[in-house]
Formats: C-alpha cells, structure tokens, sequence
C-alpha cells in the first residue's frame, strides 16, 4: 500500500491577472480516497486543482503537501510524489505513444540514473490498463480525441505517484472508456492505496465512484463530504441552478439526479 501523503489548501487566492477565481479556500483531501470535484462552468474547479498540482502560484494563502508549501519545494520532488493531468494537454509533434507515456517515467531519472527495466514494466503497465498497448508505435497526432485522452491518462498512471489529480480525464471518451478510466482509478485507491482527486462533469458518475466528493461554487466550496450527504435537491439547485429530483442509483446505491426541465416542471410537481 501507498504512503498517505496529506494535500491540503489553506486560505487559498488563486486567479489570473486581475481575476480572482477561487477566494479563501480551504480544503483537505482525505488520503488514500477518490475525490471528485464538482460544479458549474467557471466555478474554479479546475483552478482548484491547478492550485493544488503547483501549476498555478496563489496570491494568498498555499497548498501544502505533507506540511510543505507545495510551491516552495522542488519541483523533483513534487513530481515523484504528485502526479497531474491537466486539461487539454499538448503533445510535442510526431512524438510515438509509447515515448509520450515513457515521459512520466522522467521524475523518477536522477543525473546518473538510466531507463532500467522498472521503467518499461511502468509504461507496459498503463499502456495495458488504458488499452492503448496495441498503439504503442503510433504517432499521437494520428490517434483520435479518445485515443489521445487515454494516452494521457496512461502517461500520468506511468508517473507512479502517490498522489493523482485529473482534470475532467473522460473528456472525448464514450460512456464504455469513462466506466474504465473510473474503475481503473478506483482500483488505484483501493487496491494500491492512492489518493485521487478528479475534475468531473457528470454528476451521477461522480456520485457512484467517489469517496468523497466537493461541490464548488463561484470559487468557493459549498459542500463537501460522502456523496449521500452532499447532492441533495437544494445543493444541485444551489450550486448548478437546476431543479432536480434525487433518485437511488440501482447499482451502486448512491444518489441519482434526474434533471426537471422547464417543459417537465408541471409534471415534476404534479
């Protein structure tokens, strides 16, 4: 099992240029637990987690890593314990499958270290869980939206960190790839012991695989805790300004939102 490393935010200002995203905020991530992040378009989500993965500095307050402020320390060592995929990643040009994931490995290469057979077992390994193997040789440029999705989503599992934060990793994948991509990071936290934290849009994805989830609002948490207890009918009105009515998922048991149109109202409160 992995070590618990703590990630937590503190009083945390993050935004761009003049504008202010995310204002005051503070939030622990329970290790060794999947998180899931939601809300609106805008409401800071992804600037959250730029903030946590030291992509973004803040303006105030930090993110810390096992106490440390995660922007004042190496970035070596941030990336053999942190590892991040964010959204829209660009790949260099012409570059194989195979050497875009091998490019997770480079946290674990010291001066002197050379590419051992731990490595190749690493990228044979996330090649495998995100069915890419068969496109090792392929350029990435040729792959489709999904297929580059999965490519980097293998390329953070190949980085081996403790800790993973993914920003909205089912983007372009069809409802078959999302199932996976969340029972792969499932299995990440249950069998292997890490934590995770995840970007999503849709809801009742998120409340079936989180351990915990966060919903945001306009850069702030409104609430967070055990899906059951957080997407209530008031908090999904609250937080994405829909009406809705929480079901129970058959298959999982968590909770369902089932959206009330404007054209279903008068059915919904009949």
């Amino acid at each position: 099992m992995s070590a618990n490393h703590q990630l937590e935010a503190v009083g945390l200002h993050l935004g761009y240029a003049d504008r202010q995203i995310v204002t005051d905020l503070s939030l622990a991530i329970p290790p060794g637990r999947l998180t899931v992040i939601v809300g609106a378009n805008a409401c800071g989500k992804s600037t959250l987690l730029r903030g946590l993965a030291r992509l973004l500095a803040p303006s105030r307050g930090a993110a810390y890593l096992d106490g440390k402020p995660v922007h004042t320390m190496p970035t070596r060592d941030v990336a053999t314990l942190l590892g991040v995929l964010p959204q829209s990643p660009i790949a260099p040009d012409a570059i194989a499958v195979a050497d875009l994931v091998g490019r997770g490995r480079y946290p674990h290469q010291g001066w002197f270290r050379r590419w051992t057979i731990e490595d190749d077992a690493a990228v044979a390994e996330a090649l495998a869980a995100t069915d890419m193997a068969e496109l090792a040789d392929r350029p990435v440029d040729e792959l489709s939206g999904g297929q580059r999705q999965r490519v980097w989503i293998a390329m953070a599992l190949a980085q081996q960190t403790d800790l993973l934060l993914l920003d909205e990793p089912t983007t372009f994948l069809d409802i078959n790839h999302q199932v996976e991509v969340l029972d792969l990071l499932t299995d990440l936290v249950r069998l292997r012991g890490r934590t995770v934290v995840v970007v999503l849009h849709d809801l009742n994805l998120a409340c079936r695989y989180a351990d915990h989830i966060v919903a945001m609002k306009a850069g702030r948490v409104v609430a967070e805790g055990r899906p059951v207890d957080v997407m209530t009918e008031q908090v999904v009105a609250d937080v994405f300004g829909m009406a809705s009515r929480i079901l129970v998922d058959p298959i999982s048991d968590t909770p369902m939102i089932v959206p009330i149109g404007r054209h279903h109202v008068d059915r919904a409160l009949a």
